[in-house]
């Protein structure tokens, strides 16, 4: 049997490269600190829990409307009214199974072959592996550590072709922590507008912001609602990561469209977890902001035993819970370092190049871990730097 030529197009996932690893060699006996993987480490609130378990007890556990469940549809609808300024209405909104689902049902709904998408660089490789699956071109873009990963949109309006179809944002991101500004996203509104642009909002991390930064969603601003897909989902901040639950945001028309991707594709999301979800929307109190305030000490704590470290450095993150660590005064390529660092001073890092080309000369570390590790996982870093370097 062959495989299908497009399969050629993805390529595995280097997280995930990284965590087996990691995992075998803490089968073999090893204390590794695992700095690899982006999802939180607290455990969902008891109280979605409560109402996952209720729901099961309650014979909830059968398909739903394709779309999601009204009361889920409705309560995302007021959200994004109440707290993104975005007047969107149930019938704008298609419950998926993870982010994942609804990206890949954007990107099928939205790109032929050929047309052009402009995606960020470094980014999470969904968005420049999937377009390539469709024979659509991902059109790279740069956020660099000098602009504190704004986009240059000078550069950016030059990529633009007759071509070019959409641009995918994300914000906060993944792997630079990055939060695009309100100023940057206005302008980059009206290049949308003047070139006629979808644009594909990944607003995955917004509630896990620091600083009194606020993640601004771009739909939010004028004439921009009608040509946005808002895409989050529930697993970063209600560390609901595992219950497998996201949601696109669009006009009625395109969520129509996209459907028709996501029957043929999970038919519907859980349906115990969506009875979750409302609860989550519905019931929350201060879970999400007492998570943020642990994930900022963790982040203030690596980021200042970070640049403490002769050649290393890296910038404060405003959003997200990644720091996006300078090596370029290492002698040795990203990937070369992140696996030395892992053999010789057990700690699971993230090669940059993993994230695009943008990414060369980075490491990503992932502070949703325990403090202790974080701790730990730091002292090891300078020591296994200072060990390679000597």
């Amino acid at each position: 049997m062959k495989v299908a030529e497009r399969m050629n197009q993805l390529v595995p996932s280097g997280i995930r490269k990284v965590n087996e690893k990691a995992l075998a060699m803490e089968r073999a006996g090893e204390k590794v600190i695992h700095f690899e993987i982006g999802r939180p480490d607290f455990d969902t609130p008891e109280y979605i829990k409560e109402a996952a378990i209720q729901a099961i007890r309650d014979g909830k556990v059968h398909y739903t409307s394709n779309f999601g469940l009204m009361e889920l549809r409705q309560a995302i609808a007021e959200k994004l009214n109440r707290e993104n300024n975005i007047p969107y209405k149930a019938e704008e909104i298609l419950v998926t199974a993870g982010l994942s689902e609804a990206v890949m049902a954007v990107l099928e709904a939205t790109l032929n072959p050929g047309d052009e998408i402009l995606v960020p660089n470094p980014v999470w490789l969904n968005y420049i592996n999937v377009p390539k699956l469709l024979g659509a071109v991902p059109v790279l873009y740069d956020l660099t550590e000098e602009t504190g990963f704004q986009i240059d949109l000078d550069t950016l309006e030059k990529k633009i072709t007759p071509k070019t179809k959409a641009v995918v944002i994300v914000t906060p991101t993944n792997p630079t922590g990055g939060v695009l500004s309100e100023d940057t996203l206005k302008k980059l509104a009206d290049i949308c507008i003047q070139h006629n642009l979808m644009v594909i909002s990944d607003e995955v991390y917004e509630r896990i912001v620091y600083d009194g930064v606020k993640a601004v969603s771009i739909a939010s601003l004028p004439g921009m609602k009608e040509r946005t897909f808002t895409m989050n989902g529930f697993s970063k901040a209600y560390a609901m990561d595992g219950w497998r639950l996201g949601y696109v945001a669009a006009p009625e028309e395109w969520i129509k469209v996209l459907n028709k991707f996501h029957q043929h594709c999970a038919t519907c999301a859980n349906h115990m977890t969506q009875v979750a979800a409302i609860t989550a929307l519905r019931d929350e109190k201060d879970e999400v902001e007492k998570m943020v305030a642990e994930y900022k000490r963790r982040r203030d704590y690596a980021v200042k035993a970070i640049n403490a470290i002769p050649g290393l450095s890296c910038t404060l993150p405003k959003g997200a819970f990644y720091i996006l660590i300078n090596c370029k005064k290492i002698n040795m390529d990203c990937e070369a370092l992140a696996a030395w660092l892992l053999e010789n001073a057990k700690i699971a890092l993230v090669p940059g190049n993993v994230f695009g080309p943008g990414g060369e000369g980075y490491l990503r570390m992932s502070f949703a871990t325990g403090y202790d590790d974080v701790v730990e996982g730091c002292r090891r870093l300078a020591d296994g730097i200072a060990k390679l370097t000597k």
